[in-house]
């Protein structure tokens, strides 16, 4: 298999809101295109497609880690033709390079990473590991805000607003049920198996099954050690959100070869006052574009694994104008 469609199909375990997925790859030549596909975007939960843009440039990450990992340079341009709106990046293939340890590393975890929604336990996150994370979201063109425990309940408050907003709007629900209900064939979407049941936490999670008692039981412990952070960004430009979700891939990566269990969510960003409250604790000098939540996992079952959708599906290989490439 050629290494550009190998990065391509590293990319689909990428995280995405509500696991939608929304992009499409195509191989053409020495390059590999990221396209956005406007079909999987959240008109209720993203009418902005926000959301959808992070979650490409964390596919874009992951194909640029599994580029690093086996060894080959290559050069990325973001929003390389005004005229395609949707084609959000090209990756040109370049030379042959020692493969860089750390990608080898974040590369592995590829496909171990999980959202794992249940609660962790005490032991904390250590100050090191935190200023190695903050280093590995600035490389990559955005900033982290590790919140302070005296932030912690005005993170608390920004996901119960967001969280209640949400289940009182009719189109927000309808949405919900769509993408918790997805037939097996699709690979995409939250099934309820890796969903967790609602319980009292430090900072809610958000309910993917309401009024439901499916879901992974959250566990023992209560997020006691858990370190919550705050991805963001100067401003809401495209560029910078794309920008954003390769930081956050970066973070998810790293912390997972690290040994951490990560959660990302993004419904206190979803609402507007709740997306406030957020600005508040970053001093109102970016924009929050997500929020994740580190810690080490109290249980000892394995996640299942979420749905990913097939690489014959995501990944498009331009047959008759592609030249030899390794």
């Amino acid at each position: 298999m050629k290494v550009l469609e190998q990065a391509a199909e590293a990319s689909l375990h990428a995280p995405s809101v509500f696991n939608t997925q929304p992009w499409t790859w195509r191989v053409v030549g020495n390059t590999l295109e990221l396209y956005a596909d406007p079909t999987r975007k959240l008109d209720s939960t993203d009418p902005d497609g926000r959301l959808l843009t992070i979650s490409c440039g964390a596919a874009l990450h992951h194909a640029r880690t599994a580029l690093a990992a086996a060894g080959w340079s290559a050069a990325v341009e973001r929003w390389p033709d005004s005229s395609r709106p949707d084609l959000l990046a090209r990756i040109t293939l370049g030379e042959e390079v020692p493969a860089d340890p750390e990608s080898q590393r974040m590369a592995a975890a590829l496909p171990r990473r999980r959202t794992d929604r249940r609660a962790f336990g005490e032991q904390e996150v250590t100050e090191f590991e935190l200023t190695k994370l903050r280093r590995f979201v600035e490389a990559e063109g955005a900033y982290l805000h590790v919140v302070r425990p005296d932030q912690v309940v005005m993170l608390a408050i920004s996901a119960e607003l967001a969280g209640s907003a949400e289940l009182d709007d009719p189109a927000y629900r309808a949405e919900l049920q769509r993408w918790t209900n997805r037939p097996g064939f699709s690979g995409d979407g939250v099934p309820p198996a890796t969903a967790v049941r609602s319980e009292l936490r430090r900072v809610p999670v958000r309910d993917f099954t309401p009024g439901g008692t499916l879901g992974l039981a959250p566990g023992s412990a209560h997020d006691q050690g858990a370190a919550y952070v705050i991805v963001f960004g100067l401003d809401d430009q495209p560029a910078n959100l794309l920008r954003g979700g390769e930081a956050l891939s970066a973070l998810l990566l790293l912390a997972t070869a690290d040994g951490l269990a990560t959660a990302p969510f993004s419904d206190a960003v979803e609402v507007e006052w709740p997306r406030h409250l957020l600005r508040s604790m970053i001093a109102d000098i970016g924009e929050p574009y997500v929020v994740v939540r580190l810690g080490y996992a109290s249980a000892r079952e394995p996640l299942p694994a979420a749905p990913r959708r097939s690489a014959g599906e995501a990944v498009v290989v331009e047959q008759t104008t592609r030249r030899r490439s390794p």
